[in-house]
């Protein structure tokens, strides 16, 4: 799906949207070279994580392939910083923080004539999921479960959680669940070295 230099760009990409984003509130100019597979459509998270200690400090992407990759991965970044579960990222952070970023297979929906069957369609360190009910919907990356170690139940609780939903809804038979899978890059420390974190795209 990507090579490791594609990554690397990816991943310039976002630190370079963020930083200019806040040192200067000014949002970057679409590059316009840049590898033939970030002219394609493609869903995009980023993720700025504390350094060292590696908590969650802004999570913000686009799940479907509506916009060229380049343009979803710098609208992500910008949005990682004002992610409005934290307060806005401040220019003393940025040399303690890394940037992560996930590149996104278009979401395919889980049928199932039971819910339990979520249970067995479902695979830990692959899919990513998405849940909608209603007015409702929530998007956990395929990497979450892995970090957590959660099984799969614990998943679907959790995601039911994050769509501010009842831990329960996964069992609504009017509830649709989304799976897809990811590719995620990320610097090892603040602008460093850039490393692959997860490539499960069958």
């Amino acid at each position: 799906m990507m090579n490791r230099k594609e990554g690397e760009f990816a991943v310039k990409l976002a630190r370079n949207a963020i930083e200019l984003w806040v040192k200067e509130k000014k949002h970057m100019r679409i590059p316009k070279e840049h590898p033939r597979i970030f002219s394609k459509n493609m869903g995009a998270f980023t993720t700025i994580h504390t350094y060292p200690d590696h908590n969650l400090r802004g999570c913000i992407g686009i799940p479907y392939p509506e916009k060229p990759l380049v343009e979803a991965i710098v609208e992500s970044a910008v949005s990682a910083t004002m992610d409005p579960r934290f307060p806005e990222l401040r220019k003393d952070e940025l040399d303690s923080v890394v940037v992560e970023v996930s590149i996104l297979t278009n979401p395919e929906k889980i049928v199932v004539s039971n819910p339990e069957e979520y249970l067995k369609k479902i695979k830990i360190g692959r899919d990513g999921l998405i849940i909608k009910r209603g007015i409702f919907s929530g998007l956990l990356l395929p990497i979450v479960p892995v970090e957590q170690r959660w099984n799969v139940e614990e998943f679907l609780v959790n995601l039911c959680y994050k769509a501010g939903l009842p831990p329960d809804a996964w069992f609504d038979r009017e509830t649709e669940i989304y799976k897809f899978q990811s590719i995620v890059f990320a610097e090892k420390k603040p602008r460093g070295k850039i490393i692959k974190l997860l490539d499960n795209v069958c």
